[in-house]
């Protein structure tokens, strides 16, 4: 298996989604994997704030990762497709300095 690959993680996360009969018992709501994910996020937020090791941040990071591949797995879409269409998007965009660092948005409706 090609630990590298897009598919070898989704077909990790849905076998821990049947694993654990997701599916059947609520583990694939939208609105509770939103929860997890702020949760998660506040994880990753201990780990920068608190000063915590590069191990901890990565293992937090792998949580969101995994949550988010999950929430393509529940709401049917193709995470990969999506993602390689939004970085070619971002990519065409220009950045700005706001407030002393970088920031790559369409700014809509400001002036540059």
């Amino acid at each position: 298996m090609n630990q590298d690959s897009y598919d070898a993680m989704l077909n990790a996360v849905k076998a821990f989604h049947q694993k654990h009969q997701f599916k059947e018992v609520g583990g694939e709501d939208l609105s509770y994997r939103v929860a997890l994910m702020v949760e998660e996020l506040g994880e990753i937020s201990a780990c920068v704030t608190k000063g915590k090791s590069k191990e901890c941040l990565a293992e937090e990071c792998a949580d969101l990762m995994i949550l988010l591949i999950g929430n393509a797995i529940s709401a049917d879409f193709d995470l990969n497709d999506a993602f390689w269409k939004k970085i070619q998007a971002l990519s065409k965009r220009t950045s700005r300095i706001v407030d002393g660092r970088v920031r790559v948005s369409e700014f809509r409706g400001e002036q540059g």
